[in-house]
């Protein structure tokens, strides 16, 4: 398992993907497909991003605290859109934040790939292998 490092960058991706929740959820009208129950499953899957990206900033014996968190926001969030001419608050929309989270933490909690591929850095710093031998130009004439 990766080993935790308690950073305060480990936030950004978390903030990040909250800020833009807050700001879509602002909106009077949000675009999504003609498709019947669509925007639960947007739900699903944005807080259980959410709960995971939480979850990461916490050492094992705490990653709850992603669902609790997460679950938290979306209910914070249906009550924000109360305020939001256009926009309706619906409990199934909290019921599909708080079961996205809880199943977006449970797969980070008990499948090791998916921390390890979580954990992963994106850029190694490393200088990929250069080919060695002699270099041939091709003769344009």
């Amino acid at each position: 398992m990766p080993r935790y490092v308690n950073k305060p960058s480990r936030w950004f991706w978390p903030v990040l993907l909250a800020t833009t929740v807050f700001f879509a959820s602002g909106q009077g009208a949000v675009a999504a497909p003609d498709i019947v129950s669509i925007d639960k499953v947007a739900h699903f899957a944005v807080f259980g991003l959410l709960g995971i990206l939480i979850a990461r900033t916490q050492p094992p014996n705490r990653w709850w605290l992603g669902f609790v968190l997460a679950s938290a926001y979306g209910a914070a969030d249906e009550w924000r859109q109360s305020f939001t001419p256009g926009r309706f608050v619906e409990f199934g929309d909290w019921i599909a934040d708080t079961l996205g989270a809880a199943v977006g933490v449970a797969v980070y909690a008990r499948w090791t790939w998916v921390r390890t591929l979580l954990e992963r850095k994106l850029i190694s710093g490393r200088v990929p292998p250069v080919a060695k031998g002699p270099v041939v130009v091709p003769d344009s004439r």
